[in-house]
Parts: C-alpha cells; sequence; structure tokens
C-alpha cells in the first residue's frame, strides 16, 4: 500500500501498476454489499493490477462468499487483496495508510482520521461514492458529480452503476462470457455440477430448471402451487436463504436446509448450500429461468444470458416499484407488445402487486429467451463498472 506521502509529483503520470485503492464496505443488506464490493475489489487487483484493500465490518457475512476468509484475524490477505476488519466508523487500521483511489461504498462514512490523512497528502487522492444500481434516467445526469469536502481540500466523486449509456455500467469480469460458454457447451460439466452441487443427476431434457433465490414473500406459495400442477416437470433449486423456510411449509417440513430434497404433484425441489461467487454464475447457467433479489446477483443473472425475474429490496411506500419499472424499460423495451406486458406483470406481482400467473409467463417464454440473449449484450456496451471505473481513476491520476 502506499503511504500517507506519495513519493508521485502532482504532475507525475502514476504507472497503472503502482495504483494503491481502499474500498470501505459496511454490510447493511446481508450479502449484497460486500459481494459488489469483494468482485469489484477482485476485478482491479486481477484485471488492472492495482493494490486493493478492502475494510469491512461484517467478517461473518464475508466469509459465506469467500470461505477461505478467517473471521477472527483483524488483517488477512486473500487473493492477493488485503482484508480489513472494519472494527468501528472510527477505526482505519492499526497504521494509517491512505491509498490513492478512495470508494466509499453505498454511502457508508469514511473515518474521519482516514479521511485527515487524505488532506494531508501531496496530492489528494481520488475519492470515489460507490453508490446503488439503479436504472432510472436521472442517473446517467449525477453520474461523476464532483462534491467538495466542507472543511477539507478534497472532493468526492459520485460513481453510478447503471444499465444505461452515461453510466458506469455494471460489473463483468473479462472471462465471464467464455466460462458461460464452455459450461453450456459440455454435458459433462454440467453432470458434473448437478450431482456435486445438487447431490442428483440432472433432470430430463424436457424439465424447466429454476433457481430461486428471493427475499421472504408472500407471493411464492401461490407460484409454488402452480408449478406443483404444471404440465411439465419443473426442477427448483434453492439456495439455502430467507426464502427457505416458505418452501418448506409448502412441503411440510421443519425446514428446507441444504441437501433436502422434497416433490409434490410435477415440482421438484433442491436445497442448495450457499455458494462462492463463482459457485453462484454456474446456478444461473445451470438453469433455465432465474429468481434473483438485490443489486449482485440481478446483475449476475443478466450476465448468463437467462430469462429472469428481480425481487428488488423492498422500500417503505413502495419507493422501489419506480426501480423496477426503470429497469423493465431497458431490459423489456424491445419485446413484442403481449410479451412485454406480461414480464411486467410477474415482476409486478412477484414485487407484491397482483398475483404471479406462471402460465402467461410460459407462454411467452421464448421471446424472453431471445430478450435475454440479446439484451447481455445491448449491456456490455455500456462498458463493465471496473474498467470505467479504473479508467476515470487513472484520468484524475495523471
Amino acid at each position: 500500500m502506499s503511504s500517507p506521502v506519495p513519493p508521485a509529483t502532482a504532475s507525475a503520470s502514476k504507472p497503472v501498476a503502482d495504483i494503491a485503492c481502499d474500498i470501505f464496505c459496511a454490510v447493511i443488506d446481508n450479502f449484497g454489499d460486500i459481494g459488489v464490493c469483494w468482485r469489484l475489489a477482485r476485478q482491479l487487483a486481477a484485471e488492472h493490477d492495482w493494490q486493493v484493500r478492502v475494510f469491512v465490518d461484517d467478517l461473518h457475512a464475508f466469509q459465506k462468499l469467500c470461505p477461505t476468509l478467517s473471521i477472527d484475524r483483524a488483517r488477512q490477505s486473500v487473493e492477493g487483496i488485503v482484508i480489513e476488519h472494519w472494527h468501528e466508523p472510527a477505526h482505519a487500521g492499526d497504521t494509517l495508510e491512505v491509498a490513492d483511489v478512495v470508494i466509499e461504498a453505498f454511502g457508508c462514512e469514511l473515518p474521519p482520521v482516514y479521511v485527515a490523512g487524505m488532506a494531508r497528502r501531496e496530492r489528494a487522492p481520488v475519492w470515489l461514492n460507490l453508490e446503488y444500481l439503479s436504472a432510472e434516467d436521472w442517473v446517467a445526469d449525477f453520474h461523476l458529480r464532483p462534491s467538495p469536502h466542507p472543511r477539507f481540500p478534497l472532493t468526492k466523486t459520485f460513481f453510478f452503476p447503471g444499465l444505461g449509456a452515461g453510466t458506469g455500467g455494471v460489473l463483468k469480469e473479462r472471462g465471464l462470457d467464455a466460462a458461460r460458454t464452455a459450461f453450456a457447451a459440455s454435458p459433462d460439466a454440467r453432470d458434473a455440477w448437478w450431482r456435486k452441487t445438487v447431490g442428483a443427476p440432472p433432470p430430463s431434457c424436457d424439465a424447466t430448471v429454476i433457481s430461486l433465490f428471493a427475499y421472504e414473500n408472500p407471493a411464492v406459495d401461490s407460484l409454488l402451487e402452480q408449478w406443483r400442477d404444471s404440465t411439465g416437470e419443473i426442477a427448483l433449486l434453492v439456495p439455502e436463504g430467507r426464502i427457505s423456510g416458505a418452501v418448506a411449509r409448502f412441503f411440510g417440513l421443519p425446514a428446507f436446509a441444504a441437501g433436502s430434497h422434497a416433490r409434490r404433484g410435477n415440482l421438484t425441489a433442491h436445497a442448495l448450500a450457499f455458494t462462492d461467487q463463482p459457485g453462484y454464475d454456474r446456478l444461473l447457467w445451470a438453469s433455465d429461468i432465474n429468481f434473483v433479489r438485490g443489486e449482485d446477483s440481478f446483475v449476475r443473472a443478466q450476465w448468463a444470458a437467462r430469462p429472469f425475474v428481480w425481487h428488488i429490496y423492498p422500500q417503505a411506500d413502495d419507493a422501489h416499484l419506480p426501480k423496477l419499472d426503470a429497469a423493465l424499460a431497458h431490459y423489456a423495451g424491445p419485446l413484442p407488445v403481449r410479451a412485454r406486458a406480461a414480464l411486467a406483470r410477474f415482476w409486478h406481482a412477484w414485487n407484491g402487486v397482483g398475483k404471479p400467473d406462471w402460465a402467461d409467463f410460459q407462454r411467452h417464454r421464448a421471446a424472453f429467451e431471445a430478450r435475454a440473449a440479446k439484451w447481455a449484450g445491448e449491456l456490455a456496451s455500456v462498458g463493465d463498472l471496473a474498467g470505467n471505473l479504473a479508467e476515470f481513476a487513472k484520468s484524475q491520476l495523471k
């Protein structure tokens, strides 16, 4: 990591390999915050050769996504990235080190001592406030907007992820498409994944495989009933989490823990252990339709190029619904009118407005599949978030 006063002069151009970056993350929504920060950290280190350090306040949540992490260590290195346990808001590590690029994730507040250290540097660091993802039109207007500090000669820049031009884009690793294509092209890889992850062989090729990752959702009971009574076989893959209790009740079980299997009618459900991030991508690739929640899995479902249903993080007074509609406008806009209306109805129902109609969704599945594949290409044209962020930071360090 760099020292508080870097050796480079204010006019010198800083080589990419010498860039040090600190990411501060306060875990609020279980795994979404640290999930995004960990993907970003790994990508900046692996693809841009940055020296990355992550301050995170919840190592237990982090370990779910990164099993090699030790929850009892104040400082450690994982995949070449330094992890600091952020004990309290005022904590900034045992030795104050200020990076060249400082990322304040999702509005968490930097330690005052760290901000003061930023101000003492000969060259102020590039200070970015990484915001939550939104598809709303206003995001492009606020992306890269500066915010001067009220007391120090520092400027924070707002960096907005988004689905459209003029935004920061979303995270996507360089090798992701190749890995997905290779998995899809290999029946052996798919068979091995099922036996290792699910504990069962793959279902017949006529079955519809669905992954279900969601917050608690009253609409799930109706949907499970419809899948039970469907004309075709449904294979449901349920990562252990907040929806597991409702699935257990549907099958009359005390719990639906990892390794559990249950069947009613044409619905067979499998409970999966919580997986690391690469493992979650393979779950999405192994499924025909993906139910996802929050931000990180929402983004990964789009790169999976499969039809998906988004459970957006619920907010008071239905403030999340305009955000849901904004994402639908980007994603579903080019669909035929009836297919677009069916997808909107289903997404709204899954988010508390109406009742999900599985038969209606299925009628337009071919259109949804074609759109999912095309959308992945359109989204890629915005550029990936890590690359866009790195280019902006380098432009400010010249």
